[in-house]
């Protein structure tokens, strides 16, 4: 840290448990793109495939390109990864708003995964509600189901509104005390425009849940989020895994109120090992 009390490392910094904070947004994707490699690595060890759900919006982008490049890209066993995604918007999968469509642009053209294994969320159906009971045909028949039933991704990547919303989960929303759907169609803050989403329980089934949350206008809400109680509690706020891991990539600017510069805590060493590519390897349980 310089006498600014900036982190100038590139090491990520652990002011709270399970939050690393990185100097800037830049940093961020390249840590986020250094943990896929290895915990994909440990869950192909383990399960012989990687599932995992992306996020949409614009905080991993950056990350899906860098896994896209030749320092990344030939790291990963593609073949043996499973795309899914945590939530979508109504529209066709070339939109410029599609959650599909941004992955596909930065990262799935680029690198070597079958088709086959990417499995979009098809919210732009005119029957959206049918498309949502489809894709929870496709999660039943591609992961295995935690002790409450519901399917359990080896990664799931979130993002934070500045609302603190997470996924199509938004504030206030009825569909935060769903307890048995896994997917839903919830209307998005635009009138008229419709989104699928996981659901809570299926987020927290998640064996490793990871936030991406990078600028100054989320610093307020990210302490909110971390350090605060609200009434009723907000949607990241919720995303709670029963059995699992949940770890927040921030940078300086999202992690300004966050006391940084007081930190003492070293960063945690989970995900910072060399990719594993043999036996031996647990996941979270």
């Amino acid at each position: 840290m310089d006498d600014t009390g900036a982190n100038r490392s590139g090491i990520p910094l652990e002011p709270i448990p399970g939050v690393l904070v990185c100097p800037d947004a830049a940093e961020v994707a390249r840590h986020a793109a250094r943990r896929f490699v290895d915990w994909a690595w440990q869950a192909i060890a383990v399960d012989g495939r990687f599932n995992v759900a992306l996020s949409g919006g614009s905080t991993p982008r950056e990350m899906y390109r860098l896994l896209a490049t030749s320092e990344f890209r030939m790291q990963v066993d593609w073949p043996r990864v499973h795309i899914f995604w945590g939530d979508e918007r109504a529209v066709p999968p070339d939109h410029a708003e599609s959650n599909y469509g941004a992955a596909r642009r930065e990262l799935l053209v680029r690198v070597p995964i079958p088709q086959a294994n990417v499995h979009r969320m098809e919210a732009d159906d005119p029957s959206i509600g049918r498309a949502a009971h489809n894709y929870e045909a496709i999660l039943r028949s591609f992961l295995e189901l935690d002790d409450r039933g519901f399917p359990r991704f080896h990664l799931l990547l979130l993002g934070m509104g500045i609302d603190g919303h997470t996924a199509s989960l938004f504030p206030g929303s009825p569909l935060l005390r769903e307890t048995s759907r896994w997917v839903s169609t919830p209307m998005g803050p635009k009138p008229g425009i419709r989104r699928m989403t996981l659901t809570l329980p299926v987020l927290d089934a998640a064996r490793r849940i990871l936030f991406l949350v990078t600028g100054r206008d989320k610093a307020a809400r990210l302490r909110q989020v971390l350090l605060e109680k609200s009434d009723p509690p907000l949607p990241a706020q919720m995303v709670k895994p029963r059995n699992g891991e949940r770890l927040w990539l921030v940078d300086e600017a999202a992690a300004s109120l966050l006391n940084v510069e007081a930190a003492q805590t070293p960063p945690s060493t989970e995900g910072e090992r060399k990719p594993v590519r043999g036996k031996g390897s647990k996941e979270p349980q």
